[in-house]
């Protein structure tokens, strides 16, 4: 088992779902179920498949988990984009945020790559 919370993208992850809860704060009501909910659970499943993931037993179940994180990154990435054509967020949020989520990315794939499956 890995300690998860010793884990820079984890704990950048957290950071970051908590950027996307307060920006998603200023979306349209009527995107309350839509993009809103989307990011936000999508954010949130970042840094609950990485704790999740670590308790497994082998790294091959780990690494899983964390490509599930990853898969969510690039979800949030689309999202983002979207968002930012849709006249929801400004292009400099929009900038901050996925320079945010490439360190979460890189960070991550890093640490994929020297787990032992």
């Amino acid at each position: 088992m890995h300690r998860y919370k010793d884990l820079k993208f984890w704990q950048l992850s957290r950071v970051f779902c908590k950027d996307i809860y307060l920006i998603t704060k200023y979306f349209p009501n009527d995107e309350k179920f839509g993009l809103t909910s989307q990011l936000r659970r999508a954010s949130v499943s970042i840094p609950s498949n990485i704790a999740e993931g670590a308790s497994m037993v082998s790294n091959k179940d780990f690494a899983r988990f964390l490509r599930i994180s990853l898969g969510s990154c690039y979800e949030i990435e689309t999202q983002l984009l979207i968002s930012c054509d849709l006249d929801f967020i400004q292009k400099e949020e929009l900038e901050k945020l996925q320079h945010t989520l490439d360190q979460i990315i890189k960070m991550m794939s890093r640490f994929i790559s020297t787990l032992k499956i």
